[in-house]
């Protein structure tokens, strides 16, 4: 057993995020672990670009409130406590409702084979942020 090394808070780049995004690597497994975990900070109206990852990625809502959208158009709302899973290869966007803050655990894997694990797209607009949300 060991511990993991702490890493300093990183901000997010622009080139993947909309607004100010700070994140903490929780773990970045070595081989045979594929496993990522990060913890993300959202200021509010913040969002990831659209982007996916190869085997799928799971968000867990630890503060505030966390928007969630799918090519079809649709925008989930999540909340404290919540889970929420994408299938691999969906492409898709997440980040904090105005007017608050939002912080999630993201979590995803990669292949184990050198390939890329997130492919990163385009900005969300903010017409696609805007429209309303599902529970």
């Amino acid at each position: 057993m060991e511990f993991v090394k702490q890493q300093d808070t990183v901000k997010a780049p622009a080139a993947w995020f909309t607004g100010d995004v700070w994140f903490d690597v929780i773990y970045a497994g070595q081989e045979p672990s594929r496993m990522r975990v990060n913890m993300v900070r959202f200021s509010p109206g913040a969002r990831t670009h659209w982007h996916s990852h190869v085997l799928g990625q799971t968000l867990h809502v630890v503060s505030g409130t966390a928007l969630i959208g799918t090519r079809d158009g649709t925008v989930f709302e999540a909340h404290p406590g919540q889970t929420v899973t994408c299938p691999p290869d969906e492409e898709h966007w997440h980040g904090a409702a105005p007017g608050r803050f939002m912080e999630h655990i993201a979590m995803w894997e990669g292949k184990g084979d050198g390939t890329d694990e997130t492919t990163w797209n385009e900005p969300v607009t903010d017409e696609q942020y805007n429209r309303p949300r599902s529970s």
